[in-house]
């Protein structure tokens, strides 16, 4: 199992993001190939693919996940926050979402994150589990959001 930081759009990553995407929201449409080239050109961005061992042991196999750590810097240090973590269907409960969880956290400190942070559905019971294994402290706060799209 490997994770890799995504930094240039392939076809195989626009047809990943295509299956992967509808798996983690039934609202947003799944990004075209000028979209991951947007994506991962952003500096403030950073983009982790999931590929398990082929079964013939020659290499990393397909993107079977993904997630996005946003990096940003305020008045009170650099932050980091964890969005759109998403494990194929197939591959869930076999280590993908917390190797992808480790490398991001991994990655965020070799960046100088003074935090990096998160939410999740309570619904989603087996994520809140890894995150909790992965060392997150859930925070007493509000989250509101307002929407800028009708």
């Amino acid at each position: 199992m490997s994770v890799e930081l995504v930094t240039s759009s392939t076809p195989e990553l626009v047809q990943a993001m295509s299956r992967l995407i509808p798996q983690l929201s039934r609202t947003a449409a799944p990004l075209d190939a000028p979209g991951v080239e947007r994506l991962v050109s952003q500096q403030s961005v950073h983009l982790l693919a999931f590929r398990p061992d082929r079964p013939d042991g020659d290499g990393a196999g397909p993107i079977l996940g993904m997630l996005s750590l946003a990096v940003f810097e305020i008045p009170t240090g650099l932050r980091a926050w964890i969005e759109d973590v998403v494990v194929d269907q197939e591959a869930r409960g076999q280590g993908a979402g917390q190797r992808l969880v480790e490398a991001a956290l991994a990655h965020a400190r070799s960046l100088g994150c003074r935090t990096v942070d998160l939410t999740s559905r309570p619904s989603r019971e087996a994520a809140n589990r890894l995150y909790r294994r992965c060392g997150f402290v859930q925070r007493e706060t509000n989250v509101y959001r307002f929407a800028l799209e009708s």
